[in-house]
């Protein structure tokens, strides 16, 4: 997460939420009050006025609305405003914004702004646990729902004194009792892991490429 998250006070003109949205190129702006007690959340969309609000006013009235708009008056509140607690997993922020249907969670502790947590930082974690910025081979292996066969995989890796950088599994789709195995291995070429994995009874082999190492940056 987002340590130390910009923040505004709900006094403050919608035209500087809109200066440090653009400024600093974030989506989410914290409401806070005295102690950096969450009140809210500004969006941009939250700073959209309706087409048929500006077609009743002229250049000088439009001047004068959004120089008198404040923040409190167009934030995100409850029930709408979305938050997390500081010790809440990763898992747990993914599926709180798949089921509510937003990008960006404000973690909050006992109301005070501790930090913010948005759909890119979650990104960015997957890249890491899937090894994408380490060099080698991404192989997905089909192996069967059943005790032992992961482990039977992954002896046989580390038998040959191959490199496991990374790994995840998920259910194989529209396959019952069997899962999708996914690994980042580093020491052996397209040919020895083919003979490996064709070599295990009842372990399909699904993909495999050879990814090169690239910045994060």
């Amino acid at each position: 997460m987002l340590q130390h998250p910009i923040m505004i006070e709900p006094h403050k003109r919608v035209t500087e939420a809109q200066r440090i949205l653009v400024e600093n190129g974030i989506y989410y702006l914290p409401v806070v009050g005295d102690g950096k007690r969450l009140l809210g959340m500004i969006t941009p969309p939250r700073l959209s006025i309706a087409p048929e609000r500006l077609a009743s006013l002229d250049v000088w009235e439009i001047t004068r609305y959004l120089n008198d708009l404040t923040v409190e008056k167009v934030m995100i509140k409850e029930p709408e405003l979305q938050t997390i607690n500081p010790d809440a997993t990763l898992e747990d922020a993914a599926e709180k914004m798949i089921r509510t249907r937003v990008g960006g969670l404000v973690v909050t502790e006992q109301g005070i702004v501790r930090g913010l947590i948005t759909d890119n930082d979650l990104l960015l974690e997957l890249r890491k646990i899937l090894g994408a910025a380490e060099p080698g081979w991404r192989v997905t292996v089909r192996v069967p729902s059943r005790k032992g066969e992961f482990v039977k995989l992954t002896k046989a890796i580390a038998d040959r004194g191959w490199g496991i950088m990374a790994m995840g599994n998920v259910r194989a789709p529209r396959k019952e009792n069997y899962w999708d195995v996914l690994f980042k291995i580093q020491g052996c070429t397209r040919e020895e892991l083919l003979d490996l994995i064709t070599s295990i009874e009842g372990h399909e082999l699904r993909d495999i490429r050879e990814t090169k190492f690239y910045s994060s940056n």
